[in-house]
């Protein structure tokens, strides 16, 4: 297995003109999902004694189990977040996995480490976080959020013990409803509760009365930029103040909505994230990086590596330095090297290049909208904030836009699920794809007639 022989070889030049061919979306479909029957069928037993050597596993990957994943970088792909990872990205992920690079610390991947904090530091930067701010990739929104609400519950417990104060029986957490699932996911890991602030946006005035009635068990407010189902802002000037007053971490959820800040058209609908403990972006949705990377921010990291550092007898010599360990800011140990990728596209390409890219998508969701507006049978839930446009088809059912979404999947022309708003169906177009054009978007809307 572990030997480079003229075998693996030709495997990897057949690997690297794979990549390459898919980086550059040549003759790239959006796919369509297969049943597990057909897999079995098309595919055949994979795991098998001999082995299959690695060039026919790959035909059996290329040719039967890749096309049954859809393509999140299909400029038609508008369901949930997409991605759209830049061609460097992409193969700067070939180059990561080929280094073996283990980024929990310092001292095993120092110059991995390194690059990652460059591309965080340039997102503090975006947000105005001040020149200690830090922290890590981690895998996704969810592990962010949870890490981030960990690290503030350590806070809120330093505080009461500080003042001789017991903690509460009940922690709780403070967001709206429109807050992403993964802040209750969280909660539930952390035997939290969840107090719902009245209205579908977060803002000042309403958190601060929620607030008082909860003052002694509340240690988090979260706060989202750029709601997941209709990709708005909260106020996130007013939650900051309304958090602050009652002496509670700010946390705020940007793992969609957070790539914005590079965009000036849209950055003063972010005043206050300045203001964050802690913030998450996720580069793998609207910032051009592969698959899975999402950036955990704090305005104190010290406070978070107290919370987040494990500790054993193995472990010890990678603190004895002042090194920035990744470990020690998130629910985790074992990691890759999840941000370079990020880093990577971004040194290449520059910031003006993902200013524009951003820049682009705002400008495509604003002309759907419009396309909306002027169509007859269609009608704009909401004024888009961001890159997410959502709309009604005029007399159609629940059904019906099941049957809508699912003919447009079938037939490989774009992915698009229903989702709902104040209990009514709607569609829901999210463009995080400077591919995606508003011919792109007219012929979706055309499909509606």
């Amino acid at each position: 297995m572990h030997r480079y022989d003229d075998e693996v070889d030709a495997f990897a030049d057949e690997v690297f003109v794979f990549a390459r061919k898919r980086a550059a979306l040549d003759g790239a479909t959006l796919g369509l999902p297969r049943s597990r029957a057909e897999l079995d069928a098309a595919a055949g037993p994979s795991i098998t004694t001999a082995g299959l050597g690695a060039r026919e596993t790959l035909r059996r990957f290329a040719e039967v189990l890749e096309p049954a994943c859809l393509s999140s970088d299909f400029p038609r792909y508008l369901a949930f977040v997409p991605a759209a990872p830049s061609e460097v990205a992409v193969l700067a992920d070939l180059v990561v996995s080929a280094c073996s690079i283990y980024a929990g610390s310092w001292m095993e991947g120092a110059g991995a480490v390194w690059a990652e904090n460059e591309a965080l530091r340039w997102l503090a930067d975006l947000a105005g976080l001040p020149p200690d701010a830090g922290g890590c990739f981690v895998a996704g929104g969810t592990t962010g959020n949870l890490s981030a609400l960990v690290a503030a519950r350590a806070a809120a417990e330093r505080h009461l013990a500080d003042r001789g104060l017991r903690r509460p029986d009940r922690w709780a957490v403070v967001c709206a409803s429109s807050a992403h699932s993964s802040v209750r996911v969280a909660a539930s890991v952390m035997d939290a509760d969840v107090i719902d602030v009245p209205g579908g946006r977060l803002t000042g005035v309403a958190l601060g009365p929620v607030l008082a009635g909860v003052a002694d068990r509340a240690f988090a407010v979260v706060a989202t930029a750029g709601s997941t189902n209709l990709g708005l802002v909260d106020d996130l000037a007013g939650a900051a103040a309304a958090a602050a007053a009652a002496g509670v971490w700010f946390h705020v959820d940007g793992a969609y909505g957070g790539a914005a800040l590079a965009a000036p058209s849209v950055r003063a609908r972010f005043t206050g994230i300045e203001r964050a403990d802690s913030l998450i972006v996720d580069p793998h949705k609207w910032l051009f990086a592969p698959f899975d990377a999402c950036a955990l921010l704090y305005r104190d990291p010290a406070g978070a590596k107290a919370c987040h550092a494990q500790h054993a007898s193995y472990l010890e010599i990678l603190s004895e330095q002042d090194d920035w360990n990744p470990s020690d800011y998130a629910v985790h140990l074992s990691r890759r090297a999840r941000g370079l990728p990020f880093w990577f596209s971004l040194a290449a390409h520059g910031t003006g290049a993902y200013r524009e890219a951003v820049e682009t998508c705002l400008a495509t969701a604003r002309a759907a909208a419009d396309l909306v507006r002027e169509d007859p049978h269609l009608e704009l839930v909401c004024e888009p904030e961001l890159s997410v446009v959502a709309f009604r088809r005029t007399g159609w059912d629940e059904a019906a836009y099941r049957d809508w979404s699912a003919g447009l999947l079938r037939r490989g022309e774009a992915f698009v699920v229903p989702s709902a708003h104040e209990g009514r169906p709607i569609v829901r177009m999210c463009v995080v794809n400077p591919r995606t054009t508003v011919d792109d978007i007219a012929a979706i809307l055309e499909t509606l007639r």
